[in-house]
């Protein structure tokens, strides 16, 4: 039986898995997305990723402030849809949302539930050093990302990935579990217990980044900041900050990829600057190159470029994290 579909999202994660319903035997009635920021230059902001795929495929797009709102909640119980699919959507569905729908809803999440329930899965397992992740399927309660599991599926995150491109990845990888999921509730009666219960003891929280997380502390070790710089990718972009001038503000440097390298730090000090042909910076336990950078108002370019451009004085140092 074709079951009436209403998903619900924002961000790029889920595409993939709204893609593959609008293609499947069932009916999307709605696109449920957050509504467009007030525009505040004459471009605009860039169009929401599912807002952008439901008008390519003339789907009905309903974007309330609140979908818990009285009337955001009447307007579902007039589709009376058979399943919400939720993903990447950035709200939190109250009990009077979720049984709008005869089967409640299901949520893709970008981690291995219990893991880093919250807003920031994926940064928050690469930023943790983790060596695997993964999505999860969940049938959803009012309790944030706690609801039975599923379904559930594991990689593992490569050495230079980024968030974004793990993030990319995670969403192609939850396809076919989101697939399986509303096939395990088309034939469900409503009543017997499905589903993994996940364990309470093993919950995380994965907070929204904000920028003042981005500062790099050359104290940390190695390993600890390259996973940083790949974590804060794309937003908000791992960062430090070096005087070059006397008197001057001090130049706030994106730091975009990383890599080790030997030498003796016996002498230097976390932060500091090492090397005239290669932009080399003590850390905590070793020495890092920065490979790719982003100066302030400039273009992308190797960290070699950027050195050629300045003569750094001896002991010159990036600067240590800012209190926000």
């Amino acid at each position: 039986m074709a079951l009436k579909i209403i998903v619900m999202g924002t961000g790029p994660f889920a595409v993939p898995s709204f893609e593959a319903l609008r293609r499947s035997e069932d009916t999307i009635i709605a696109v449920v997305t957050k509504p467009e920021p007030p525009v505040k230059s004459r471009k605009g902001p860039p169009p929401a990723p599912v807002r952008t795929w439901a008008n390519e495929h003339s789907l009905p797009i309903f974007d309330p402030v609140s979908i818990n709102e009285d009337a955001a909640v009447e307007q579902l119980q007039l589709w009376s849809p058979d399943l919400l699919v939720v993903c990447d959507y950035g709200h939190i569905l109250k009990p009077a949302a979720l049984e709008s729908a005869r089967l409640g809803g299901i949520n893709l999440h970008g981690s291995l539930l219990p893991a880093y329930r919250g807003a920031a899965p994926v940064q928050r397992a690469l930023l943790s050093g983790d060596p695997i992740t993964g999505v999860s399927v969940i049938h959803m309660t009012p309790r944030l990302d706690g609801g039975p599991i599923l379904a559930k599926a594991t990689t593992e995150i490569q050495p230079d990935e980024t968030s974004g491109e793990l993030e990319e990845r995670l969403s192609s990888l939850g396809v076919d579990l989101v697939v399986d999921s509303i096939e395990t509730l088309r034939h469900w009666d409503g009543e017997t217990a499905i589903g993994e219960t996940q364990d309470a003891t093993k919950v995380t929280r994965a907070p929204r980044l904000h920028k003042r997380e981005a500062h790099i502390d050359w104290g940390w070790d190695r390993s600890k900041i390259d996973c940083h710089v790949r974590g804060m990718q794309p937003w908000p972009i791992a960062y430090t900050e070096i005087q070059l001038r006397q008197g001057k503000p001090p130049q706030r440097i994106a730091v975009l990829r990383v890599s080790p390298v030997e030498g003796d730090v016996a002498e230097l000090q976390p932060g500091q600057v090492t090397g005239d042909q290669e932009l080399i910076v003590c850390c905590g336990d070793g020495l890092l190159r920065l490979d790719e950078i982003r100066p302030a108002g400039k273009n992308q370019m190797s960290g070699e470029q950027w050195l050629r451009g300045h003569q750094l004085k001896r002991g010159s140092t990036f600067s240590a994290p800012i209190d926000s």
